[in-house]
């Protein structure tokens, strides 16, 4: 019996081991070489949505209101005012 398994190289890992198909479509992530694209776009997107969310929070901040809980326990939004002001 000749065992025509290929060569294990360096850097490989877990992909050079012998494993059944059933282990193979489990662990997908194990066995798939990294795509740069796919990872540049999705680190893009995270990106951009992180980006929007501070954008947001700023804009909300700079108008000015807070939540302000009334005496029957509503929550209302309130523009500040400073005490300084008549």
């Amino acid at each position: 019996m000749s065992d025509n398994k290929p060569e294990a190289k360096p850097g490989e890992g877990i992909r050079s081991m012998r494993s059944t198909t059933a282990f193979r479509l489990i662990n997908f992530e194990l066995y798939a070489k990294p795509n740069k694209i796919i990872m540049g776009l999705g680190l893009a997107a995270v990106a951009g949505v992180f980006g929007y969310i501070a954008y947001m929070r700023h804009k909300y901040q700079a108008l000015g209101y807070y939540v302000a809980v009334k005496e029957d326990g509503r929550e209302e939004f309130v523009k500040k005012k400073s005490n300084w002001e008549t």
